[in-house]
């Protein structure tokens, strides 16, 4: 997702790039072609770069807890070995923001009530 955001300290917009990856195991050439390989370069041209491990996506099937929280680490490192800078860029574990899971229970209720209200 890209969105323009306006910068406080020049009054010129810049464009914002948000994007998860989900720690399945082993990024593969196609996710660093595809994906990593333009993170780095948006970081590098003027984008305010948001990446996240999209862990709580990843538990919509039974998951080793264990081989979880490997692979957790292992795709937070390959952010950063692949050129992501978290001076550049913010990276985030997206179970270690709890407002996006309450937030999802607050839409999950509310798209419930309006349903019922046509």
């Amino acid at each position: 997702m890209t969105k323009a955001v306006q910068s406080e300290s020049t009054g010129k917009f810049k464009k914002r790039v948000f994007s998860g990856v989900q720690p399945s195991g082993g990024l593969t050439l196609g996710n660093y072609l595809g994906a990593i390989k333009r993170f780095v370069e948006m970081q590098n041209d003027n984008y305010e770069t948001i990446y996240c491990v999209v862990d709580l996506h990843a538990i919509t099937v039974w998951q080793n807890p264990n081989i979880l929280m490997q692979n957790k680490r292992e795709l937070a490192a390959s952010f950063i070995a692949s050129g992501l800078d978290p001076n550049k860029s913010i990276l985030f574990n997206q179970s270690a923001v709890p407002e996006h899971a309450q937030l999802g229970w607050v839409l999950t209720v509310w798209l419930a009530w309006a349903g019922c209200n046509e």
